[in-house]
């Protein structure tokens, strides 16, 4: 899996958030996008994974043969936990999974009741996502993250909303849930990212 990202820019308004991006994403590797609030690492994760459109330049999506890979179906090699995205609050935990693997599955195949039991929630497996504490829906959210199968993980801010154990939880994951996979972070905590092989700072893209 690689990422080519080319002279990309991002534009809202009048406003370049992100101009003259170039570089090469392999996969595998750990990465992680680094700047001050409000620099454009969201909005690059989010160029990246084809939800936000570009204003100018281009990014191709190449799997493991070198062939690229249709921007219309790139949507099913990646899977993101960010603060912005809605968990469906409707279902139960139990019923979100079980929807989820229908587009994603898991690894090894786990069932979905191994997948409560490593997200520390086999308690609130009946529980409706709506009455979920934030904390508890992050950790939904990167469960999901490290436990599908697909060669390419973004994560935005991974530990916001969790507690101490909620952070310790995702540390001692991160790593071994995610071998061999391309992780894309966007983050400015550096206790969240000190994994990562590359940093790529955002604020070069202006």
């Amino acid at each position: 899996m690689q990422i080519k990202v080319e002279n990309v820019g991002k534009k809202f308004i009048q406003e370049w958030i992100i101009r003259r991006a170039s570089f090469v994403l392999e996969g595998g590797q750990k990465y992680v996008f680094v700047g001050p609030n409000g620099s454009g690492k969201s909005t690059l994760l989010q160029l990246l994974t084809g939800m936000t459109p570009a204003t100018e330049g281009t990014i191709s999506y190449l799997g493991q043969s070198g062939k690229e890979i249709d921007v219309e179906k790139w949507y099913k090699h990646l899977v993101v936990a960010a603060p912005y995205l809605e968990l469906i609050e409707e279902f139960t935990l139990r019923e979100l999974v079980d929807f989820h693997k229908k587009f994603k599955p898991l690894k090894n195949n786990i069932s979905t009741a191994d997948f409560e039991d490593f997200i520390q929630l086999p308690h609130a497996s009946g529980k409706v996502v709506r009455h979920f504490s934030s904390g508890m829906k992050q950790r939904v959210k990167l469960g999901l993250a490290f436990m599908s199968d697909v060669p390419v993980i973004f994560l935005d801010e991974p530990t916001t909303n969790l507690d101490v154990t909620g952070i310790n939880w995702y540390l001692d994951n991160v790593i071994s849930a995610t071998e061999n996979q391309l992780v894309l972070l966007g983050s400015n905590v550096k206790q969240e990212y000190e994994f990562c092989e590359n940093i790529i700072s955002v604020s070069a893209f202006k």
